[in-house]
């Protein structure tokens, strides 16, 4: 891929499938430079041969989020206007003009029809009096006054000042049209405490939520599941607690799905320990709760070792959960019933990230190796899945994609290690980088990669792959770095690299490392512990874990927990031994530090400190700030901030990695 291609990456969002299975209907969204946002609407796509190709449903700027009414007539979904805010509207499945429902002044999100298809369930933070105002100006607000740990988010902000709540909004009249007056919304919750994860129960009476309700909610990590009453009672109630974290429940609740017959609630979450904080590899599983009065006893049905569960799929299917699963690099569509009985769907290099059922027909979105996401019909009895869509076919017709290459090293001590390499046209040896990903406990995957693609497009050699710490191979698996970091992690990326470099294509005396987040911290630790790499980019790196506990948003238990406090003078010994920040003095390796200026995951001062500690010490040493741009860069910063760091990173191999250039170095170095 070229940087600019990145307009051809079109994605979709999770779908909707109408209630006679006829059809599914999906967001498309792909990155635009000429505006530079995120565009597209929704698609209504045929699930059977002879019904034609997908066809849009909608030309807004940018659609997203669809949910069809159970009586087949609406799509709800959000549409966001340039440089505005989400706002919930309907349109017709047939077709026709969009009619707004919201007017949330810092906008919408997760519309949910009610079973009678008469009331649309929402979320939307709420601000406090004389805040975020579309025409004020922040200097002119009071200061705020924080008295607990939780008080912000990366990607959102301040967070006490403006809860998340849940809403309800009748359909509009029959006649109604897109100028007419919004209608009015009424609050189901509201207060300090927000919710999120809102799902209806079948009777229409109330509604399922998750919420952090319970005494400790301020210093552990626990969620419940609530019930939100939904009858026409005038004033917001108090939700009432379906798991209890006062009574002892160890859950962090973060997906919930009432059962089809109302008597029982599926759950996705992690089991967080006594403390309600032992988070490290707390692989995400399926829960399964009655509805009685009162919190009722959650049942785990998969492996608290050996599944993890992502927390953005889950629906049902003829009385089972259909769910998806973390595996070696893949995405793993699942069928699990109640008794705990596991049925693969969706296997091999597919990589699900969102499901829908109607009819009988389950679906799903899904990337691979050459697929930036497609819509696809499953088979329920796992006899594969057939593509309805082909959204990458306008990439692949570039000539700019390449399929990587599965690899399986061993490390030092015998384990044994996952990866890829990607390799660019041409005959070698190519000068390689090593790219490490973030978490620690996240995976790369089969999905095509674009960092991956643009690296290799300019001709360069990437090897990525899942040390120890990751997810998508066990519990034990990615508790393996806590109190460790920087031990076995950096022995299997390094054997990963060198498994790669066996290749005469590959040149092992030309050879960099990149990565971000954790993966900036692994890179960083590399140079405090090697000269081999000719040079290195450090993003968005969580480097110093003791000014990280008070400026990252994350920092009052993560770094706690991973590296160890540095309270007591052992403590802080044994922090420095993973602390890049504490080697700093050892770094010869040219670098380039990307960080982004409102990142408040890995603070901004995480980068600007590596950057100004290389310098000092007269190592070659870059600093590229991203203004308005959090952690998620990479991912969903806007367009041409996401162009143009790809055209710094090419830019800074091109100096110390250039293509054209040959080393007399043996290939494996």
């Amino acid at each position: 891929m070229l940087p600019t291609d990145i307009e051809q990456l079109t994605v979709p969002g999770p779908p909707t499938v109408l209630p006679d299975g006829t059809g599914a209907i999906v967001s498309v969204v792909h990155p635009r430079l000429s505006d530079d946002e995120y565009t597209g609407g929704l698609w209504t796509v045929p699930l059977d041969d002879g019904r034609g190709g997908p066809r849009p449903l909608t030309r807004g700027h940018r659609d997203t989020s669809p949910e069809v009414s159970p009586d087949g007539r609406w799509v709800a979904f959000t549409r966001t206007e340039p440089q505005g805010k989400p706002q919930v509207f309907v349109v017709e499945t047939t077709g026709g003009e969009p009619l707004p429902l919201t007017d949330a002044p810092l906008g919408a999100s997760a519309p949910q029809f009610s079973p009678d298809s008469r009331r649309v369930a929402y979320l939307a933070r709420v601000p406090e009096p004389g805040r975020y105002e579309k025409d004020g100006r922040p200097g002119a607000e009071p200061p705020r006054h924080i008295t607990e740990l939780r008080y912000r988010a990366d990607g959102v902000g301040f967070v006490r000042d403006r809860p998340q709540h849940l809403f309800v909004v009748d359909l509009p009249a029959a006649g109604a049209r897109s100028g007419d007056e919004v209608p009015t919304s009424v609050a189901l919750t509201s207060g300090e405490i927000g919710v999120g994860g809102a799902r209806w129960l079948p009777s229409g009476h109330a509604l399922v939520a998750v919420s952090a309700r319970h005494v400790d909610r301020e210093t552990d990590l626990r969620q419940d599941a609530v019930l939100v009453d939904a009858s026409p009672s005038g004033d917001p109630r108090s939700p009432t607690a379906l798991t209890d974290a006062d009574a002892g429940s160890p859950l962090d609740v973060e997906a919930v799905l009432p059962s089809a017959d109302g008597t029982s609630v599926w759950l996705l979450a992690s089991d967080v320990g006594a403390s309600g904080r032992d988070f490290v590899a707390a692989q995400v599983g399926l829960y399964r709760v009655p509805l009685g009065e009162g919190p009722g006893r959650p049942v785990r049905l998969t492996d608290a070792d050996d599944v993890d569960l992502l927390t953005t799929v889950l629906v049902e299917h003829e009385g089972a959960a259909i769910v998806a699963s973390e595996v070696r690099g893949a995405v793993h569509l699942v069928r699990v019933g109640t008794d705990g009985a596991v049925r693969t769907l969706v296997d091999g290099k597919g990589v699900v990230s969102g499901a829908a059922v109607g009819s009988g027909r389950i679906v799903v979105t899904a990337a691979g190796p050459t697929s930036a996401g497609d819509v696809l019909v499953v088979d329920p009895e796992g006899r594969g899945a057939t593509a309805r869509t082909d959204l990458s076919g306008d990439l692949r017709a570039t000539g700019h994609v390449r399929e990587p290459v599965e690899l399986t090293a061993t490390s030092p001590d015998g384990y044994p290690v996952h990866g890829w390499v990607l390799r660019p046209d041409g005959v070698g040896p190519h000068p390689t980088i090593l790219m490490i990903h973030g978490g620690p406990f996240s995976q790369y995957t089969h999905a095509l990669f674009d960092e991956a693609q643009v690296l290799a497009q300019a001709g360069y050699a990437v090897v990525y792959g899942n040390p120890r710490g990751s997810s998508g191979y066990g519990a034990a698996h990615g508790r393996a770095l806590r109190r460790a970091f920087g031990e076995v992690d950096t022995q299997d990326v390094l054997a990963l690299l060198d498994l790669a470099l066996e290749d005469p294509e590959l040149d092992g005396g030309r050879v960099g490392v990149m990565g971000g987040s954790y993966g900036g911290y692994l890179t960083a630790w590399l140079t405090t512990r090697t000269d081999r790499f000719a040079a290195a980019i450090v993003e968005r790196g969580f480097l110093d874990p003791v000014s990280f506990v008070g400026s990252s948003d994350i920092g009052w238990f993560f770094g706690l927990d991973y590296v160890g406090d540095a309270a007591d003078e052992a403590g802080a010994a044994a922090v420095a031994a993973q602390s890049p920040m504490a080697h700093v003095g050892a770094v010869r390796t040219p670098t380039l530090v990307i960080h982004s200026e409102q990142d408040w995951r890995c603070p901004v001062e995480q980068g600007q400190r590596w950057f100004v500690e290389l310098k000092r010490r007269g190592v070659e040493a870059e600093l590229l700030l991203f203004p308005g741009e959090g952690h998620e860069l990479t991912r969903s910063g806007t367009p041409n901030h996401r162009r143009v760091r790809f055209e710094h990173v090419l830019r800074w191999w091109e100096r110390h990695l250039p293509v054209t250039g040959r080393s007399s170095a043996s290939p494996t170095g």
